[in-house]
């Protein structure tokens, strides 16, 4: 798993008049690279439970959220595709990472990702 986040992912940052267009190659290119990121978040936390949390956690969270699809996600034009990139994310997250959290508080890794969410 690590050396897939470390090695296979890779989402290119183009300037936003060029991804604003949806129908340019380069536009096109950085979606399918995001959602395979995504794709690749919901594979690694499928491993919760059997592999340690914190190993799950550094993985999905501090190198593949907080690295690659954060920046994306960032740059992504309010509206419904920054909320359906949200809603994927969110939805690969389990459940029993957040049991114990007081309310109003999340993940140490999630806290830029949260605040874009409130915003």
């Amino acid at each position: 798993m690590k050396k897939s986040v470390e090695e296979d992912v890779f989402i290119p940052l183009y300037p936003k008049s060029t991804v604003e267009d949806k129908s340019s190659l380069r536009s096109k290119f950085q979606e399918r690279r995001f959602w395979s990121a995504v794709k690749l978040l919901s594979n690694v936390v499928l491993w919760d439970g059997i592999v340690q949390e914190d190993k799950v956690r550094d993985l999905g969270l501090s190198k593949l959220l907080n690295r690659y699809l954060l920046l994306n996600i960032l740059n992504t034009p309010l509206g419904p595709d920054s909320t359906e990139k949200c809603s994927k994310v969110v939805s690969c997250l389990p459940e029993r990472w957040f049991q114990d959290l007081k309310g109003g508080s999340t993940l140490p890794e999630l806290l830029n990702f949260s605040q874009h969410l409130v915003q």
